[in-house]
Parts: C-alpha cells; sequence; structure tokens
C-alpha cells in the first residue's frame, strides 16, 4: 500500500502481517480509538490519540509531532534552544520542526482500564525516512543489531520495585499550576516492615487485583507479586523475555500501573526514594543472559565453572562501565541516594555469587541452562531503552577486548571496592568525559543526553531544599 512507511520500507514482513491484523482487529468493532505512543528520552510514553476511522491513514503515513519533545527534561522544560545558532539544537530540529511516528504493529494492545481504547508503540523517522538517532528505541535496536553480528540475542527478565499510595488530595487546585506541579497528597495502605508477610497481603488486596488485571490485559508476563520492606512498597518480577521486547513491557507496565491505579484513588511511583516518612528505596534488578544461534544459554557453566568464558566477560564489561555509564541505568537525582552500605543496593563496582549486596550478583540457578546475571544497579525511573543498550553495549566490549573480571566479592561494602557515582552531576561528567561511550552511542547521542541531564541537575542545585533551611535558616 502507499504511503510513508511504504515509500522508505520501514515494516518487516512481520510488522506487515501484524498492521493486517491490526486492521482487522479496530474493523470487527470495540475500539475507538488507538493511543499512538513513542518512548521519550526519560522512558516516558508521548504521542497522539488517533480515532478508529483515521486508523489505516495513520498506519500507512505516520503520525506527525513536534521534535520538542525529545528536548525536554523531567519538568517538561525544553532545555535546548531552537532559533538561535549559537546553540543549534542536534539532528536538525531547529525550529520545533515535525518527526513522523511511525506504529510499530506488533506492539498493538488494549488498555484493560480504559473501555474503547488501545494502543501501539511507535519508532521516530525524519521526513525523509530516516530513524531519529536520539530516539531510545531506535538505540535500544542499534544496539541488539550489534549484538546479533557477535552471534547471540538477549534474554532479559524484570524485576521491578515500585510504591503505592492511596490519593488523598491531587493538589489541582489553580494555583498549583506550576512546573513541575506539586506532589500529590498521599496516604499508606500498609505500615510496611513486614518483608513478605502472607497476612499483610490482603491489606494490598485491591491494589494487587489492579496491577495483576493489568499486567494480564497487556499480556506483560506476570510471575510473581510481593510485599516489599516499606510502606506501600510492593515488587513485581517477570518472566524472561528476548531483546526490544523486555523494554518495551517496562514503559507499557510504568505507564499503564500509573494509570489503571490512578483510575482507582490511588498513586503509584517509580521514583527511586520518595521523600515520605520511613520510606525505602526501589530498584530495578535486570536479570540477564545471552543465547546463541542454537538458542542455549551462552552463560551457561561447564564442570567446576560458576559461569561460562562468555558470561564472564560480559559481566567483566559490565563492571568496567559501570561508573561512566551510571546515567543510564540511574537517572535521577534521587536514584544515587539508593547507594548506601548494608542495604540490600550496591555502593560499590563488584560482582559476588548470589550476593545481593553486590552490584552484579552471579544466579546459578537450578539448573545450568539457568545461570545468569543480576544486575541490581538500575533505577526504576531509567528509561528501559539506554539501560538495555549500556548492558549490551558494555558487555560487548567485554567480550571483544576479552576482558577478565575481578575475583568475586564476599564483602562488596568494604572499603576497598571502587564506588559507584556519588550523584547524578558525577554520573552525567563521567558519561560526558567517556571515550568508550562516545564511541558506543555515537558523539551526538552522548552532547545530547548529558546536555539533557544537565538540566536537570542545574534545576536542582537552584533549589533551597528543606535540609538547607532547617540546618541554616534559625543557627545563622
Amino acid at each position: 500500500m502507499s504511503g510513508f512507511v511504504a515509500r522508505h520500507g520501514l515494516w518487516s514482513d512481520a510488522q506487515q502481517a501484524a498492521a493486517e491484523r491490526l486492521r482487522r482487529r479496530v474493523a470487527d468493532g470495540g475500539i475507538e480509538a488507538i493511543r499512538f505512543a513513542f518512548p521519550d528520552q526519560h522512558g516516558i510514553l508521548r504521542g497522539k490519540t488517533v480515532l478508529a476511522g483515521q486508523l489505516d491513514s495513520f498506519l500507512r503515513g505516520g503520525c506527525a509531532i513536534t521534535s520538542t519533545l525529545l528536548l525536554k527534561d523531567t519538568s517538561h522544560r525544553t532545555v535546548v534552544p531552537l532559533w538561535t545558532r549559537e546553540a543549534a539544537p542536534p539532528e536538525n530540529l531547529r525550529g520545533g520542526s515535525d518527526v513522523v511516528m511511525v506504529a510499530d504493529p506488533e506492539t498493538f494492545h488494549l488498555l484493560p482500564w480504559a473501555p474503547g481504547t488501545a494502543g501501539v508503540l511507535c519508532d521516530l523517522h525524519h521526513p525523509d525516512g530516516r530513524p531519529v538517532a536520539l530516539a531510545t528505541r531506535h538505540v535500544a535496536r542499534s544496539a541488539l543489531a550489534r549484538l546479533a553480528e557477535a552471534g547471540f540475542g538477549y534474554l532479559g527478565g524484570l524485576e521491578v520495585e515500585l510504591h503505592v499510595f492511596r490519593l488523598v488530595d491531587a493538589r489541582l487546585a489553580t494555583g498549583a499550576a506550576t512546573q513541575p506541579g506539586p506532589a500529590p497528597s498521599v496516604a499508606l495502605i500498609g505500615h510496611g516492615y513486614q518483608y513478605l508477610t502472607d497476612q499483610r497481603l490482603d491489606q494490598y488486596g485491591p491494589v494487587l487485583d489492579i496491577v495483576r488485571e493489568t499486567c494480564a490485559g497487556l499480556a506483560l508476563p506476570l510471575r510473581t507479586m510481593e510485599l516489599e520492606f516499606g510502606p506501600g512498597q510492593i515488587e513485581l518480577t517477570f518472566a524472561p523475555r528476548p531483546g526490544l521486547g523486555l523494554a518495551d513491557d517496562m514503559v507499557l507496565l510504568r505507564s499503564a500501573l500509573k494509570q489503571a491505579l490512578r483510575r482507582q484513588g490511588y498513586h503509584a511511583t517509580f521514583m527511586c526514594r520518595p521523600a515520605l516518612d520511613n520510606c525505602f528505596s526501589s530498584g530495578w534488578h535486570l536479570h540477564q543472559s545471552l543465547f546463541g544461534a542454537d538458542g542455549g544459554n551462552a552463560f551457561a557453566p561447564g564442570e567446576g565453572e560458576m559461569l561460562s568464558p562468555v558470561a564472564r566477560r560480559f559481566a567483566a564489561g559490565l563492571l568496567a562501565h559501570a561508573r561512566d555509564g551510571c546515567v543510564l541505568t540511574t537517572p535521577t537525582v534521587t536514584g544515587y541516594k539508593r547507594y548506601r552500605p548494608h542495604s540490600l543496593a550496591p555502593d560499590g563496582i563488584a560482582w559476588g555469587r548470589d550476593n545481593r549486596a553486590a552490584m552484579l550478583r552471579i544466579v546459578p540457578g537450578t539448573e545450568p541452562a539457568a545461570a545468569h546475571l543480576e544486575n541490581r544497579v538500575g533505577d526504576p525511573a531509567a528509561n528501559p531503552y539506554l539501560y538495555l543498550a549500556s548492558q549490551i553495549l558494555a558487555g560487548l566490549d567485554g567480550i571483544a577486548q576479552a576482558m577478565e573480571p575481578p575475583p568475586v566479592s564476599e564483602t562488596p561494602y568494604d572499603g576497598t571496592i571502587e564506588r559507584l557515582p556519588a550523584s547524578l552531576a558525577e554520573a552525567v561528567a563521567l558519561f560526558r568525559a567517556s571515550p568508550f561511550w562516545r564511541a558506543a552511542l555515537g558523539e551526538d547521542f552522548v552532547d545530547y543526553y548529558a546536555r539533557i541531564k544537565q538540566a536537570e541537575v542545574d534545576r536542582f542545585h537552584a533549589q533551597v531544599t528543606d535540609w538547607e533551611q532547617r540546618e541554616y535558616f534559625d543557627i545563622f
């Protein structure tokens, strides 16, 4: 069929077939609107809603959307000047020019919390058909292509912590229209401090029912729901998924749970450490392995090994690039307040056998085919596509350079281990100065992403915090 997608050859045969199934599903009735959305630089879905009668036109021709969405920090401010020669935005995006959202029909899904509404994830292209190099789904796909060239595929499993509270006041008075807006007022749904205690599960029952139904409706492979230690804190684990599907699952999970729970009077947050009394930090642990052309686990150990040589080299790459790549796994100011000793969160760059204090945990599994690595460094607010790309590119470097990791650590919190960055500011500086990431992701992307995150750091440092007010206002 004619149109932007066909003219530039943007769909595979599998996507063409999925598009036909999508058209038939919508033609059968019951779907009134389809949300076209792409993941921005922060892993937040942005897009437009297409009415069902217009679907075919937007599938064939794509959907124009302003490129300024790629140039915003987490306050939704456009931080890159668009109309000056001195500070030209990247990729010729001057003037707020349009880019084109092209649906990936294989990601079509119904929204279980929004009757009559479906969604589809999109990729960004320039009007001449070129992929937008800054778009993070493209970054992840490029990393996966490099992995395939090396003869491997990627398999990853999500283990994600979040907090859910009862919404008391959404703070929607007209005076609250600030940028960013005020945080909502919330109340607890449980007191916490009874980690994995069965009798507390019923307090969270209505919340967990919404979580389960939402994941089932989106075909997300939810395996377990658990009560974590902090008040309102839960953990979700998912069955392994290959390649890009892992990141798609995470971006849908965050968006879906926030919306579905909000409709029922709750506030869900993937913020690493909410500023509420006695809250505990949340992490995102990424379980991962590689598979070869035969589909077998390339990390499976031989006789007398903890992991295969490929796995050791992959792990060495993750450890070697953990500091300068930390902004890709922990991209928020608050995420660095999780890195504390003796907290079941890493504060240093180490690996250990079944050791939850280590950044990189060797998970031997119940049989060799299940052996894998768990990276415990991640912030639940990380962009899933950049987290995925960071693992692949760092691990590939370890394989290509035949790196050997340091000895496994039994005491990851001792003072001899190299520390993770102490702040987002430090992480941005390390990333910006890294020859490896400049080579792996390209000069333009590193400069672009560092610029976006530096704007966030600068706004943080410009604010007077509650700590400063308490510390100095009275004594001086």
